[in-house]
């Protein structure tokens, strides 16, 4: 029996928060089919887990945060392993709707579907030795896990095409400055600060957190008038929470209040 910590991928439960390690450090954390299949798995049950609000994911070791699909796989013929796996695709997060968000903790090189994971997260912290790069035109190759489709619209889109056709990597720095990080951490305490950004996150009324993300994502992607839509639906399902009826309460007693994340009843 594999012992935990040679796992693929590590799942693991901290209060509210699900953490999944990418766990090959002698690949550099490349996503090969056990991967994807786990992740996929994982993020499946942190999904339907309603004791886990928020999701880190990060890599294990310190030189890779992940390199992006396994080519030794993919020469083997088992692309479809890695990208077609259900309900999420690459990695169990690039595809799909998702719902709770995930914080990436980039402890080193994201590059290829490295980057499109981070791409694909909610919030990022990056190690300052962090690197990040769409380089798969220099492979004769297209980024295909999400990152032609999320980079554009989270980056300026002139920055983005440079980046794309280039395939130039860029640091932690110029990432922080472009607002394709959210902060920087010291090396070996970037996990520990994406929990704790998962925490602050997870503080909040979780139907509430969800909803918005869902409205500011289709703001992203879409229309403003797709987000208004989304925000017609936000609200009817968060006044049909408990919580919505507990934190305004909570607020006039001065007192800190205890979120549940249930439907009210009727």
């Amino acid at each position: 029996m594999t012992a935990p910590d040679e796992q693929p991928v590590i799942f693991e439960r901290v209060g509210r928060i699900a953490v999944f390690t990418i766990n090959r450090p002698a690949q550099r954390n490349a996503i090969d089919p056990d991967v994807s299949r786990l992740m996929n798995q994982f993020v499946a049950e942190f999904e339907d887990d309603p004791e886990l609000w928020v999701g880190v994911v990060t890599g294990a070791g310190d030189l890779a945060f992940s390199a992006g699909a396994d080519l030794k796989a993919i020469a083997a013929g088992r692309l479809a392993e890695i990208t077609e796996v259900e309900p999420y695709g690459f990695a169990g997060l690039v595809k799909g709707q998702r719902g709770k968000p995930v914080v990436a903790a980039v402890n080193g090189a994201a590059l290829a579907g490295g980057c499109e994971i981070t791409l694909a997260c909610d919030l990022v912290v990056a190690s300052s030795a962090a690197r990040f790069g769409l380089p798969e035109v220099s492979r004769g190759i297209i980024a295909g896990a999400g990152g032609l489709q999320r980079l554009p619209r989270l980056i300026p889109p002139r920055k983005a095409l440079e980046l794309i056709l280039t395939g130039r990597p860029i640091d932690a720095a110029e990432a922080l400055a472009l607002g394709l990080v959210n902060e920087i951490a010291a090396p070996g305490s970037v996990l520990e600060r994406g929990i704790e950004l998962a925490e602050a996150v997870a503080a909040n009324a979780p139907v509430a957190v969800r909803e918005s993300r869902a409205v500011a994502w289709t703001a992203i992607a879409s229309s403003e008038a797709a987000a208004w839509e989304r925000s017609r639906l936000a609200w009817e399902r968060v006044l049909a929470s408990e919580d919505a009826k507990k934190g305004p309460r909570a607020f006039a007693e001065r007192r800190a209040p205890e979120w549940t994340g249930r439907r009210a009843l009727p």
